[in-house]
């Protein structure tokens, strides 16, 4: 649902209140409300007898985290209307639900409180595998995001595939932006594979095979976004380390849910979950199939 709210999963750390921030930006962007939530996962068990006390300062203290992130996400953009709600559950059930109204769903890389509960980051590629709608991850940058962002828009692209929608989502946002795209592609192939293409395909046939494939897949898009300039960068190489590199001049890295080869419905392809745990910048996984 394209024409969703931007959702944004809080807590009470200062990478949620980024995220909020991010968020707002976006929603402005999209021209569309932002919804601010919190999992309230004792809600839904219930308080126990004697917690009484217990239970009403959290909801003293979640609901000055609520506010708090509301509070970062006005300062942002003051005009961008605002739903902020505690729901009922976890982190992954209520990010996964949230999602199949929302255009976009936005998550802090850490975090504490509602958004916890097992490794850090854990929620944030659990919700980029699973969300309805594509999902971008904020990182833990050790102080308030601040904006105008300088830096290029990154696509990652892989196959065919998803590279029509990253490259729709990553020329959209440069444009509106005033940065350029650098579209980054990198090819390898290991163990038996690598033996086998090299008894039958000469390595310098193979890279114009992925230059080729790079210049189609951008083919068209300066057409459309004619004042965005365009980068490409096609190598032989690790993907992951590729993307890392260009992501830190950059302001966001897209990419799509799963890789070369992936399987739709099965787990979060292995660059976009490393992306994730590692990118000095936002990740925007994007959705490619329909729901």
């Amino acid at each position: 649902m394209d024409g969703g709210p931007v959702v944004v999963g809080v807590d009470g750390s200062a990478v949620a209140r980024n995220a909020a921030r991010w968020a707002a930006r976006e929603a402005v962007r999209r021209r569309v409300g932002l919804r601010i939530v919190y999992a309230d996962a004792a809600a839904q068990s219930g308080p126990a007898e004697g917690h009484r006390l217990r239970e009403h300062r959290l909801r003293d203290e979640v609901a000055r985290w609520l506010a708090a992130s509301t509070d970062a996400a006005r300062e942002q953009e003051s005009e961008v209307p605002i739903d902020a709600a505690a729901v009922p559950g976890t982190a992954e059930k209520v990010l996964i639900a949230e999602s199949e109204q929302a255009g976009l769903l936005v998550v802090g890389d850490r975090g504490f409180g509602g958004f916890t509960g097992l490794l850090a980051g854990a929620v944030a590629v659990k919700a980029a595998a699973h969300a309805r709608c594509s999902v971008a991850v904020v990182p833990d940058t050790g102080e308030p995001l601040t904006f105008p962002v300088t830096g290029p828009v990154v696509a990652g692209v892989d196959d065919a595939r998803s590279s029509e929608q990253v490259l729709a989502h990553a020329f959209a946002v440069a444009a509106s932006r005033a940065v350029p795209v650098h579209v980054v592609h990198a090819w390898e192939v290991v163990g038996i594979d690598l033996r086998w293409l090299r008894a039958r395909l000469p390595e310098e046939e193979v890279s114009e095979n992925e230059q080729r494939f790079v210049a189609e897949a951008v083919a068209g898009w300066g057409e459309r976004f004619p004042d965005v300039e365009v980068r490409r960068f096609v190598s032989h190489g690790s993907p992951t380390g590729e993307l890392l590199a260009h992501a830190a001049e950059a302001q966001l890295v897209v990419v799509g849910a799963r890789g070369r080869g992936g399987v739709a419905g099965a787990h979060l392809g292995s660059t976009s979950h490393k992306l994730i745990h590692h990118s000095p910048c936002p990740v925007l996984v994007v959705r490619d199939h329909p729901r």
